[in-house]
């Protein structure tokens, strides 16, 4: 039930969202050189390596880490960077991944392929067992301001009550955050 709903909701995303993510692009393409989609590679469900859209808001040649592993993380933005992450209109083109079946909307956030802490923590745990969502409990609870270890227990708690109740919890609170901008580093 979970696949067709994300299926369900990333297809009516896609169509709504269709003027947004044109106009994103756009912006993104004149206002610094490059592509306009960065692919980042990601953990997926048991481990597996798969490959995730965002619109760019780095500047080409910045470091593949987490961005709080940064100094100075003005200095690779954009010039529309700041905006397209605090309001997460960055993570647009991730309904590509949900349509495809490497994320849901709802689970634990993919980590980067070179964060082996949160990864191997997760693996002990059984986290790795589940579809990695487009937001998840540990995103409502703290995003990027969460430690490794906290994100896992929030994930974990995720692992233990999922339902398709608590995703559309996870969802709202989702929107409540994004809206309020909490919890996003740069």
């Amino acid at each position: 039930m979970k696949r067709i709903f994300d299926l369900c909701l990333a297809l009516v995303a896609s169509v709504v969202l269709a003027i947004p993510f044109l106009v994103v692009a756009l912006l993104v393409k004149a206002t610094s050189p490059g592509p306009v989609l960065y692919w980042s590679d990601r953990v997926g469900r048991k481990n597996c390596i798969f490959r995730m859209p965002k619109f760019r808001s780095m500047r080409v040649g910045a470091p593949t880490v987490a961005t709080h592993l940064l100094t100075r993380v003005d200095a690779w933005l954009t010039p529309i960077g700041g905006f397209l992450r605090k309001s997460s209109l960055d993570e647009l083109p991730q309904l590509w991944t949900i349509l495809v079946g490497h994320m849901s909307f709802v689970g634990p956030r993919p980590a980067l392929f070179n964060q082996q802490d949160l990864i191997e923590l997760r693996t002990r745990h059984g986290i790795h067992e589940l579809v990695p969502g487009l937001t998840g409990w540990a995103q409502v609870n703290g995003r990027d301001t969460l430690p490794v270890a906290e994100k896992v227990r929030m994930d974990l708690e995720y692992l233990e009550r999922r339902s398709f109740c608590f995703d559309m919890r996870v969802m709202w609170l989702t929107l409540v955050k994004v809206v309020q901008r909490e919890g996003i580093a740069h």
